[in-house]
């Protein structure tokens, strides 16, 4: 019996371990689901590096007592399964979320961002936000502007003078 309950002990502190490491997680239902469904999500989130597992909401629950986030038990009823990301803060969002758009089985129940509970609400607002590459993308651009018209400028002066000194 004692060995089943340090199994158990063992499995929650694991768990926490998960919930206070990792920047992003997400925690799903997952009833309504098929084997070629959940298989399919389980590879796109692999292929992100993500990990996402099944645990009793119990062992769960426990867990997220023992890393500081006990509010996240009122989200674990029913079938619930936890993506967790050590990388990346958006990428489980993103992929959960574009995952539930196209099977509306899925549905996500709660978020862990950087140790703070998410809302459903804020899950998705941060899988719409536009990826690393775009963002730098977008500063590159903003960065850049000034400089393009300051050239513009310059070009605009050197040609009127060289008009100037033809004439």
């Amino acid at each position: 019996m004692s060995s089943i309950l340090e199994t158990k002990k063992e499995l929650v502190s694991v768990i926490a371990g998960k919930l206070s490491e990792s920047k992003s997680t997400i925690v799903v239902d997952y009833r309504g689901l098929n084997v070629a469904q959940v298989t399919e999500l389980r590879k796109q989130l692999r292929e992100a590096g993500i990990e996402y597992k099944v645990y009793k909401n119990s062992m769960t629950a426990r867990a997220a007592e023992q890393a500081g986030l006990g509010e996240l038990s009122q989200h674990l009823t029913g079938p619930t399964a936890i993506a967790f990301s050590n990388d990346d803060v958006v990428a489980p969002a993103k992929i959960i979320n574009s995952f539930a758009k196209a099977n509306e089985a899925l549905e996500i129940k709660a978020g862990v961002i950087e140790g703070q509970i998410a809302s459903v609400e804020e899950v998705k607002a941060l899988a719409e936000l536009p990826s690393r590459e775009g963002l730098l993308s977008m500063v590159l651009s903003v960065l850049q502007a000034p400089i393009r018209n300051f050239a513009l400028a310059t070009k605009a002066v050197a040609e009127q003078k060289e008009e100037q000194q033809g004439a």
